[in-house]
């Protein structure tokens, strides 16, 4: 069941992260308090989910997303949410992957990420511009997941 509205960008606490949150009962609507959804900020697409935090539902608006739309906090925006009934699955470069399946501890933590977290890791080592660049972050990858790190 597909959802539309008009929701404010709201900036969470001091940080410069944004949410939205939706004007309905998002457990009635979806039956959970946690849901995966596809969603659309002024028809930008996006995958996430929507979590209950400090008392409210909230779905993220990334700072690339706001780019894109050139919007900010307390700014109104378009929404539409359906729930994500598909599997998240991320494709590996074929370089990251042979490289992690040569690090037990740092295939480990990968494995454990949310579908957000790996694909975090796997954007920054694909949007490098040049091989030393991408060999780089490959190698700092490993090292911060061996470590049991998150990209951000």
């Amino acid at each position: 069941m597909k959802q539309t509205f008009t929701a404010e960008i709201k900036q969470a606490g001091e940080i410069n992260g944004a949410y939205i949150e939706p004007p309905f009962d998002v457990e009635e609507v979806f039956g959970a308090k946690r849901v995966k959804v596809l969603a659309t900020f002024d028809g930008v697409e996006y995958r996430g989910s929507i979590v209950r935090m400090g008392g409210c539902y909230m779905l993220g608006l990334t700072k690339e997303i706001r780019n894109l739309i050139s919007k900010d906090f307390g700014d109104t925006v378009n929404v539409t949410i359906e729930k994500d009934v598909e599997d998240r699955i991320i494709e590996l470069p074929t370089d990251f992957s042979e490289a992690i399946d040569n690090n037990p501890e740092a295939k480990k933590t990968f494995e454990k990420l949310s579908y957000t977290g790996k694909k975090d890791y796997i954007k920054w080592i694909t949007d490098a511009k040049k091989v030393e660049t991408r060999l780089n972050r490959i190698e700092k990858s490993l090292e911060f997941l061996a470590e049991g790190k998150k990209l951000k």
